[in-house]
């Protein structure tokens, strides 16, 4: 059975990046690590292309009344950048109003960017699973 594409999930900030990743069913999602700022453009690059990932969904944090505020405007900035620089790959934006907080409660200690980023990619598969009906 040949590799099928993953999908991958950033939870951007502003020193650090949690990375998430999918099975190739596209079904699982798992963390991947954290990237700084400055290692994210030549990471992703890598990743793409060994992972052979099509599509990147990046978290946007809006407001309790779903709007963008100041970190929001800031991720589509960092966006625009990764758009940029990798093109061919398909970028979701998706709210990711309460992940952060979701996987707070899953690591007693340290950084939780890339289980955040998990979270938020889990949502994703999940409902593009339910949209484009079941998996087989």
């Amino acid at each position: 059975m040949p590799l099928r594409e993953r999908i991958l999930a950033l939870d951007l900030g502003e020193v650090r990046t949690g990375v998430a990743i999918s099975d190739p069913g596209g079904v699982i999602a798992r963390p991947h690590g954290i990237v700084t700022r400055d290692e994210l453009v030549p990471r992703l690059r890598e990743l793409v292309r060994r992972e052979r990932i099509r599509e990147i969904v990046v978290g946007v944090p809006r407001n309790l009344r779903g709007e963008a505020g100041f970190q929001a405007r800031r991720t589509m900035e960092v966006l625009s950048e990764l758009r940029g620089a990798l093109p061919g790959v398909r970028f979701v934006e998706w709210d990711e109003r309460f992940t952060t907080r979701l996987a707070a409660g899953s690591r007693k200690r340290g950084p939780v960017d890339d289980v955040a980023a998990a979270h938020m990619l889990q949502e994703y598969l999940t409902l593009r699973r339910g949209s484009v009906g079941s998996p087989r």
